[in-house]
């Protein structure tokens, strides 16, 4: 299989699970040794996909940005909604800053990544097992302490297999919102996490990047924002009706499959 063949395949990975509760960092591994990428440029790749990735966020929601962007000076709503996205960020970033190599050097293994993805389907199962009543509905509706706990709720997604968005949308659900409403907050803080998150890792390994890999840099980032805008239009489609039961049974059993293969 050629080099670009390879990073079209995990483009669509990375696209297919960065906002789902299922943790893209676990099947990247498993993607990337299946179909062993380099491991040299594997660092930098991954951080081309995610960009193509919540690219696709970017402009799924593009109007609704522009439009809050226009709102921003002079309307409050606007205010609030930007404000409670900054307030879920500042806790991961923090946390995240401080303690980046550490999570690298220690907890970036199959054996660390399966254990999050089985207790998170777990939680999610509990969590739908006996579901609350919405006391927010609507993403517009939520209140400042619904973002405090959406922030802390994402700092457990610096654990390697636990999903950011798993984290972010149950965080939410346990703080009263409804599923919905949850799931767009998710992807609105999306925005300044994941764009931070790969930037700084951009900077840093900056000077590993050489011309030689601009091809499949390209087409893996491509190849992410596509599958991204797809499952994220097919996703909130989704969240309307269902709960993330599904996810939960398929976490476990990827969880399982990676403890009985790989370790």
């Amino acid at each position: 299989m050629t080099l670009w063949l390879k990073a079209v395949v995990l483009g669509i990975v990375e696209g297919i699970t960065e906002f789902l509760p299922i943790s893209s960092t676990g099947h990247l591994i498993v993607a990337a040794d299946w179909l062993n990428y380099p491991q040299a440029g594997r660092a930098t790749f991954e951080i081309f996909i995610q960009l193509g990735a919540i690219l696709a966020v970017f402009w799924h929601y593009r109007t609704d940005l522009l439009t809050l962007a226009r709102q921003l000076p002079s309307q409050r709503p606007a205010q609030e909604l930007v404000g409670k996205v900054l307030l879920a960020f500042v806790p991961a970033a923090v946390v995240g800053l401080l303690l980046h190599h550490w999570i690298e050097d220690h907890l970036f293994s199959v054996r660390a990544v399966a254990s999050a993805l089985i207790g998170g389907g777990v939680l999610i199962w509990l969590i739908e097992l006996r579901p609350r009543p919405a006391a927010v509905p609507r993403m517009e509706d939520m209140r400042w302490r619904d973002a405090a706990w959406v922030g802390i709720a994402q700092v457990t997604s610096l654990f390697p297999g636990v999903s950011r968005a798993a984290a972010t949308i149950m965080g939410g659900m346990l703080a009263g919102m409804s599923r919905p409403a949850a799931t767009q907050f998710s992807f609105y803080l999306a925005l300044p996490t994941l764009t931070a998150a790969s930037l700084f890792s951009l900077v840093k390994d900056l000077g590993r990047i050489h011309a030689d890999e601009a091809g499949a840099l390209a087409v893996g980032f491509v190849a992410a924002f596509v599958s991204a805008l797809l499952v994220i239009r097919g996703f909130l489609r989704y969240v309307q009706g269902h709960d993330f039961r599904p996810f939960a049974y398929y976490r476990i059993a990827f969880g399982v499959l990676l403890l009985v293969v790989l370790t």
